[in-house]
């Protein structure tokens, strides 16, 4: 990975689906109605969204229960294939705005609204790999989360 901040022109609505659903077609998976249902609802939410969250807006929206579990496996499946990302920290999930770029993840997570906004870094995320590798450690998937008070809820 190059060391650089990176900003992108991020797809909402159908763009951000249709890139999260060719981005998940690309590593051979399908783009089931479930799938799209529960990624329509989480690029939906505002906040980070748990799998319980998830549930109760497409049970609404479909008329019917839809089991946690079965929102997990596919909320798993996306954040595999970089579609979603997962907010440790709150044990949540938010759609990845940009979905056919890869990067360490950085969040700021503020305690208060529990809003979390994600940033690339590369030289911030290859220093913290550097530096698990000199213990001897194979890094997957630095996440980096720094809880606080946004400046919405500071002000």
């Amino acid at each position: 990975m190059a060391d650089h901040k990176h900003h992108h022109i991020e797809p909402t609505g159908t763009k951000l689906a249709d890139a999260a659903r060719r981005t998940l077609e690309a590593q051979s998976e399908q783009w089931t109605p479930m799938r799209a249902a529960i990624f329509d609802a989480l690029s939906a939410e505002e906040k980070p969204a748990s799998a319980y969250d998830i549930a109760d807006t497409v049970s609404k929206a479909r008329g019917k229960r839809v089991a946690p579990n079965s929102v997990y496996r596919i909320l798993d499946l996306f954040v595999t294939n970089n579609i979603a990302m997962r907010v440790e920290s709150a044990n949540a999930y938010i759609a990845n705005a940009h979905p056919g770029c890869h990067h360490d993840c950085i969040f700021l997570v503020c305690r208060t609204c529990k809003q979390a906004t994600h940033l690339d870094d590369d030289k911030v995320t290859n220093q913290v790999r550097a530096v698990a590798e000199q213990e001897g450690f194979k890094p997957e998937r630095p996440v980096i989360e720094i809880l606080g008070t946004c400046a919405k809820c500071a002000a």
